[in-house]
């Protein structure tokens, strides 16, 4: 990936953190809000050549990419996907059990996790309906100091993502924990149980 202007990328991601603050200031409610972050980091994150890489992409497989916000549920029992791009629509408000794979595993160590290659994860649980996801980035997000859920990215073909989105994607998980907040997130959670 060392081809990859990675200066130009953090460049990038912070015209983006402002252009979506101003947009947020217009949004009617906390998904609206949280769509803004999620399309930016879809847009923005990883690296759109990796596909070309030898074993990148496994026979029949194509690179595309997935983004969205899992939300914990009230009784902190599931995550629930919102604000999402690229998954099927018929897992809108997917719920999964809050121990499930990954998101699990950021859940209960509240840190960030980037999973370069899932194929070097035994313990890699697919999510999305229709295929494994080669590469993901879990960002915790965070209010008053308790996790009320976690960006996330992914694509199919591995090593799409390093470091650097990670870190990326972790100050857009900060900032849509405070579009959660801004615009009354919670009333989220009570439409949905």
């Amino acid at each position: 990936m060392a081809d990859r202007d990675l200066a130009d990328l953090r460049d990038r991601a912070i015209q983006c953190l402002g252009e979506i603050g101003e947009l947020a200031c217009n949004a009617t409610e906390a998904e609206s809000a949280l769509q803004l972050v999620t399309r930016a980091v879809f847009d923005l994150l990883g690296d759109r050549q990796a596909h070309r890489r030898a074993g990148a992409l496994k026979p029949g497989e194509r690179q595309f990419f997935v983004s969205g916000i899992f939300l914990l549920a009230l009784a902190a029992d599931s995550h629930i996907l919102t604000a999402e791009h690229g998954f099927p629509p018929e897992q809108h408000r997917l719920r999964i059990p809050i121990d499930t794979g990954h998101p699990g595993w950021v859940y209960r160590h509240q840190r960030p996790l980037l999973l370069a290659n899932t194929d070097a994860h035994a313990d890699f649980q697919q999510i999305l309906k229709t295929s494994r996801m080669g590469s993901a980035l879990y960002g915790p997000m965070f209010q008053r100091g308790q996790m009320i859920g976690q960006l996330i990215m992914a694509a199919q073909a591995r090593h799409t993502f390093e470091q650097t989105d990670l870190d990326i994607l972790v100050a857009f998980a900060h900032f849509a924990a405070t579009l959660y907040a801004a615009h009354d997130g919670t009333a989220l959670w009570h439409a949905w149980v």
